[in-house]
């Protein structure tokens, strides 16, 4: 840091030495973190817990940022709960289904008390002490129901608060305003001293982050000045919406019953102000950066985009700024969907005002301190280090392969006349044809309906195990279509990611290729486990499979096929229940969408739809599944590799060509 900024930091630290340190606070000043990247975290994640905040201190180890006292931005709003908050939910999916998105979806149902202000980190506590005390002295007076009167006009629907109930209201953002100001209103006009001045680091940062209008309405908040909200008090409903939908609106919000009680409570937000005129996008599926210049992607990340600083970024790319990890870098767009303003607020207390139910806040403190103090000694004995703590969320995947290219692919369904001889000895007449075949008990013709990888289908398996050791991935497991071509593809990965001795293949008949789609009305004569391992591979013969070979229908319906393949799954992720890392399943182009959708919890397509689909899925293709524990299902996300693309080469005759000319 500057030498101006460590003064700053100092002063602070010397005040918090003049009372007792918060035990959020004392935590992470145990662990070794300094006090003002401790007060950023806990004030970025609400002060909840010293976890929250050592987590976000793990995510933003490379955020540029990290030691700007940039501090957050607070408001306070008054929000329903109960029936009627369920209704007005109700009331934004409709208004958006059938009138199109507005200005109001942006946030949630609230009354704005208080407009957004700023306050220093070290003083984010003052601020919850100033909502306690307006809160306790205004409690007996609130009003015990907040009549609501539908506003409407060519640009806003809303609801309007009037008489004496709007009163008691504004009397307490007058009091929450006061007292915020009085505790926490020390300057921070040192901040924009030395961070103005010619040459400082921190000025070279902002440019690339903040755009001017932050800046200039920033340098004017030199104090943490609370400006309650005197004027209407309004719910809004929707906002700066085209004037045709009016009428559906009105119709929409009159529908919605305002006679339910409602407890209200006030509640403290912040929002990081370098981005307030900034998009938000949130990521849909993971993405691992191919470059440096690339952001890393995880479903549910909030990425901050400025429309203006996109000249750098080529078709279908965006650059922005992770919330998760304060990076900036590029990603591809159709990774993200728009989110809403509000999605990237963090919620601090509430006061919940009820004579009935005591508040919220008022129990903050005891609560808190009972659960930090059960977190300090846990930390002290099992998170001695950032790493411990990543490690505890690892989680479970699978990862669904399709085998690589197949002989009879190329060269036809006569591939097995062109490649032997006579007395049924196998030749290469092409190099795209295996240098050999493994033995079979019946002979080379039971690979008529089983064939093998072409030499290209052995290239592509080997350099998509290649890529996969690239890309760190902990492979656990492999489940291989008793195929010979899958169980190749596995042996192939394997050896590439120098596993082939240490994990043994389990063969799965029950994920085999839709047998309506196999030639003949019999099911193919596939290898026996012996056949398999005489030929080199190494195969686990004490597992039990969830289908047995001899089960196979020739033939079945799909859904039958659909059945089969969904038992198999679920047994193949409940074989390994203690595993973390990624359990590889390495099947046909059908299993990237019968595996997959059973554990995302999706019902089957309609079998022309799924017909479709499998024809467009190349060799190597891959699908990728993540476990989320915390919300307790798993995620479509994306695969820790890319496909392999290439063109064709036909077949070439020189006698051909030399009697062409």
């Amino acid at each position: 840091m500057a030498a101006e900024e460590t003064q700053l930091y100092a002063k602070v630290s010397n005040k918090l030495k003049g009372r007792s340190t918060p035990l959020l606070l004392e935590t992470l000043l145990a662990m070794g973190f300094p006090v003002h990247t401790a007060l950023k975290a806990l004030a970025a994640t609400g002060r909840k817990t010293a976890e929250e905040a050592l987590v976000w201190l793990h995510d933003h180890c490379n955020d540029p940022s990290l030691d700007d006292p940039i501090p957050q931005e607070y408001a306070l709003f008054l929000c329903p709960t109960g029936p009627l908050l369920e209704k007005l939910q109700e009331f934004w999916r409709e208004s958006k289904r059938q009138c199109a998105k507005n200005r109001a979806h942006e946030v949630f149902p609230h009354v704005t008390l208080c407009d957004f202000f700023t306050c220093e980190d070290q003083k984010v506590e003052c601020l919850y002490e100033a909502l306690k005390r307006a809160g306790d002295r205004l409690l007996g007076s609130f009003p015990v129901a907040v009549p609501l009167a539908l506003h409407s006009s060519i640009s806003y629907l809303g609801f309007f608060i009037n008489g004496s109930p709007a009163d008691v209201i504004r009397e307490f953002a007058m009091t929450f305003a006061t007292e915020a100001s009085l505790l926490a209103g020390t300057s921070i006009s040192h901040f924009w001293i030395f961070s103005q001045a010619p040459g400082h680091g921190l000025n070279l940062r902002l440019n690339n982050l903040i755009s001017a209008s932050f800046l200039s309405h920033y340098i004017l908040q030199k104090y943490c000045s609370v400006k309650p909200c005197t004027k209407q008090l309004h719910l809004t409903l929707a906002h700066k919406f085209y004037p045709h939908h009016q009428r559906t609106l009105e119709q929409l919000a009159r529908a919605i019953p305002l006679g339910h009680s409602c407890q209200w409570t006030a509640a403290l937000y912040s929002r990081d102000m370098r981005f307030v005129h900034y998009q938000t996008l949130r990521a849909l599926f993971q993405y691992k950066p191919q470059n440096v210049d690339e952001l890393t992607l995880s479903p549910g990340d909030y990425i901050f985009v400025d429309p203006t600083q996109q000249d750098e970024a080529s078709e279908g790319w965006v650059i922005g700024i992770s919330q998760r990890t304060g990076c900036r870098g590029f990603l591809p767009e159709n990774y993200t969907d728009r989110a809403s303003e509000s999605d990237t607020w963090v919620k601090h207390r509430m006061y919940t005002f009820s004579l009935a139910t005591d508040l919220n806040s008022r129990k903050d403190s005891e609560a808190s301190s009972r659960c930090n103090g059960e977190f300090l000694p846990q930390t002290a004995r099992s998170l001695s280090s950032l790493q411990a703590l990543q490690a505890t969320v690892e989680r479970k995947s699978v990862l669904v392969v399709r085998h690589g290219e197949r002989v009879d692919q190329i060269f036809g369904k006569s591939w097995l006349q062109q490649c032997s001889t006579p007395d049924g000895k196998y030749y290469r007449p092409d190099l795209n044809f295996p240098c050999s075949l493994p033995r079979r008990s019946r002979g080379i013709k039971d690979f008529e309906n089983d064939p093998p990888l072409s030499s290209c289908g052995i290239f592509q398996s080997r350099i998509a195990g290649d890529a996969l050791l690239d890309s760190g991935i902990r492979i656990s497991s492999v489940f291989a279509s008793p195929a010979l071509r899958c169980v190749q593809t596995a042996k192939l990965i394997l050896e590439e990611l120098k596993l082939e001795k240490k994990i043994k293949i389990r063969v799965e008949p029950g994920i085999f290729e839709w047998t309506k789609w196999e030639a003949g009305k019999t099911t193919p004569t596939l290898m026996s486990l012996e056949e398999l391992k005489e030929a080199n591979f190494n195969i686990d013969t004490g597992y039990r499979p969830a289908f047995p070979l001899s089960a196979l229908l020739p033939a079945e319906s799909y859904q039958e096929y659909v059945d089969r393949c969904t038992a198999s799954v679920v047994q193949i992720v409940n074989t390994c229940p203690q595993d973390t890392g990624a359990i590889l399943i390495v099947s046909h182009g059908s299993a990237l969408d019968s595996c997959t959708r059973p554990l995302l919890g999706l019902p089957p397509r309609e079998c022309g739809d799924f017909a479709q689909l499998v024809r467009k899925i190349p060799s190597l293709g891959m699908c990728f599944c993540e476990e989320n524990k915390e919300e307790g299902k798993w995620e479509l996300v994306n695969p820790p590799v890319k496909t392999l693309t290439h063109g064709a080469n036909a077949a070439f005759n020189w006698r051909n060509w030399i009697s062409g000319n």
